[in-house]
């Protein structure tokens, strides 16, 4: 059972907000009665609701992975033209979202689902998923300014929580490295705050995992559905993450 709004929103109806309007000015029916209660819960396998007298069907649940190039916005819709991932999703007829976000610069791999409890379960800062990018940074950054990272360091936001890093290439000619590191946040550009704030700013950025899901070898600007098994595993990493948080650190 799911709040109808919410199945409206889901069924591409409109947004929300929109769909509250709509049920609050008594356009919308549950199996022939007018229903005007936000909140009233209804089955989209079961249930028939019209909206205006227009039969309403829930959507199928989707989950795609989608290789992020690097000028993409990552949303449905840009009032300045500029390509959004959702113009690469050929075929795709549901109404999808982006989990979370990857800025205009950065490349890789990104989710996107039309179930916004996973997007919610995956996106939760107490749920500490990881993820896992390969920065190439200006310079070559001395093992001790990567300990800071490590630690976790201060921004204007505050103090990070330990990153997992490690150094993939090295180009002394050009005075570049390739640094591998894992969050487990969402901070608005964080992993180039982070390496701004060690000196070392970021040339060229890429998520290569979510979890323990890798982009391996997707193209650049395809997608492919996630299988049953990618889906449940996201879950219980998301779970396992909330669990830990809840649970009370024994005193030493």
């Amino acid at each position: 059972m799911e709040r109808l709004q919410k199945i409206l929103a889901q069924s591409g109806v409109a947004s929300r907000r929109k769909c509250e309007e709509m049920i609050l000015a008594g356009k919308v029916e549950v199996n022939g009665e007018l229903v005007t209660t936000l909140g009233t819960k209804v089955d989209p396998a079961t249930d028939i609701i019209k909206v205006s007298g227009r039969l309403i069907r829930g959507e199928n649940k989707i989950y795609i992975m989608f290789n992020k190039p690097k000028g993409v916005i990552t949303s449905a819709s840009d009032p300045k033209g500029r390509k959004v991932v959702t113009d690469y999703l050929k075929g795709i007829t549901e109404r999808v979202y982006p989990v979370g976000r990857l800025d205009y610069d950065t490349e890789g791999l990104l989710l996107l689902t039309n179930d916004g409890d996973f997007a919610n379960l995956l996106t939760h800062p107490k749920h500490h998923v990881p993820k896992t990018y390969h920065a190439t940074v200006k310079g070559i950054p001395h093992g001790t300014a990567l300990d800071k990272l490590k630690a976790g360091i201060k921004l204007e936001d505050g103090m990070t929580a330990p990153a997992e890093v490690e150094y993939k290439d090295i180009d002394e000619a050009n005075k570049e490295a390739v640094i591998s590191i894992t969050i487990h946040e969402g901070r608005n550009r964080q992993v180039r705050r982070m390496f701004d704030a060690i000196s070392h700013p970021v040339l060229r950025l890429k998520r290569i995992s979510f979890g323990d899901i890798m982009l391996q070898n997707l193209k650049r600007g395809s997608y492919r559905h996630l299988t049953k098994d990618e889906i449940n595993h996201l879950q219980q990493i998301a779970k396992a993450g909330l669990l830990k948080e809840r649970t009370p650190r024994k005193e030493s």
